[in-house]
């Protein structure tokens, strides 16, 4: 599964370097879709999707298989597809039989019981997080294919529930729900310079191999720089500084390492503190079209899957609606993605010293939910509204 997750993660990457504002969304949920699409795609469509799929068309559908395979492997996570197409729409049999053998739907004549269906789907495939299928399908549609991805994982060592107050920065005088929690683990923390400047990176880990990095750049770091070096970090194309061989003093976004008085000596220690957060967004990915490589196949002007069906078809809307949310037990998100075809106490006596590094989340941040084992990103974003205290 490597080649996958690889490409997975590229597309990651590169749906990263257009974040400007508080987001999430997976790249894990659009690639089956697009590999599913590049099979069946002819033309220039078929050249677009390719490259947006980062795999040969021909080996695309198996790619998705293993990656749906993959990932309904993984504790803590779910994943499903579905497709529905009108009653008189012919697939072309060797590109159906790559499907999920439960994929198979009817989009019937009543629109709006249609409608109803797919929600339903939505919101049970998310467990409740996504309660409503991101593009619905209008009058005449031919054909739609979605795929749903939930996860959640519990931390390893839960956060305690503080209140933070930002002294300086875009949230300065907010009030907000803080999370903090302290631990020997320096090597869950570091410090990587990347092309754009210097990012920190926090792994929290959850009890079922899924964890969340928390990433900081340098303020004046756009959000797509600091996700992007994240990835880096991630991918071990960067190095990284850990929080053991960081220097005394400021040594990189929101880290402080400085010695503090205590009762008896301590090793080093690892502060974090960080606020919750829920963050909620809808994509229209036919905005980011070149991205996505739909930019043809939007052109209802004729079809562009011949692999699918005779009839010919093209993209009438892609979306994507996806939610993440960060506490002091854990983390959840979840993301559905859909592409419609239409036609074409007292002071202590204190007599040693102790080091500390200190992490404070206290301004925007990203955030990379990340399977341990594989390094497949499942979801990412970036927050912009932290939790607010009370």
């Amino acid at each position: 599964m490597n080649d996958t997750v690889s490409a997975v993660n590229a597309l990651t990457a590169r749906w990263a370097r257009q974040t400007r504002q508080g987001t999430v969304f997976s790249a894990a949920g659009v690639w089956p879709l697009l590999a599913f699409l590049a099979d069946g795609a002819a033309g220039p469509a078929r050249d677009e999707l390719t490259r947006a799929v980062g795999m040969q068309a021909d080996q695309a559908t198996a790619g998705a298989r293993e990656l749906l395979t993959g990932l309904g492997s993984m504790p803590g996570v779910g994943a499903a597809l579905g497709l529905w197409t009108d009653r008189a729409l012919e697939l072309r049999e060797p590109w159906a039989a790559g499907l999920p053998a439960d994929a198979l739907g009817v989009l019937g004549d009543d629109l709006a019981a249609s409608r109803e269906a797919l929600d339903a789907w939505a919101a049970k495939r998310t467990e409740g997080l996504v309660e409503r299928m991101p593009v619905q399908p209008a009058e005449g549609a031919r054909m739609l294919l979605a795929t749903a991805l939930a996860l959640r994982t519990d931390w390893q060592h839960p956060f305690r529930e503080t209140v933070l107050r930002p002294g300086s920065g875009p949230w300065q005088g907010r009030t907000l729900a803080g999370l903090r929690r302290s631990s020997v683990r320096l090597d869950r923390i570091g410090v990587a310079a990347g092309p754009d400047g210097s990012v920190t990176t926090l792994k929290v880990l959850g009890d079922n191999g899924l964890d969340v990095h928390l990433v900081l750049g340098t303020e004046g770091m756009a959000p797509g720089q600091v996700l992007h070096t994240g990835i880096g970090v991630l991918e071990r194309a960067l190095p990284v500084t850990t929080g053991g061989q960081l220097p005394y003093g400021p040594a990189g976004p929101g880290v402080v390492v400085e010695r503090q008085p205590c009762e008896a000596p301590d090793p080093i220690r690892l502060d974090v503190t960080t606020p919750g957060f829920t963050v909620r967004a809808d994509h229209d990915l036919l905005q980011l079209h070149g991205l996505f490589g739909l930019s043809t196949a939007a052109d209802a002007r004729e079809g562009h899957f011949p692999g699918i069906s005779a009839a010919p078809l093209a993209i009438g809307a892609a979306g994507q609606s996806a939610v993440a949310e960060f506490g002091p037990l854990g983390f959840r998100a979840a993301a559905v993605t859909a592409v419609v075809a239409a036609p074409g106490g007292g002071p202590p006596q204190h007599r040693h010293e102790s080091t500390v590094v200190r992490a404070t989340f206290d301004r925007p941040f990203g955030f990379l939910a990340v399977h341990r084992e594989t390094r497949l990103i499942l979801a990412a974003g970036w927050v912009t509204e932290p939790t607010v205290a009370g």
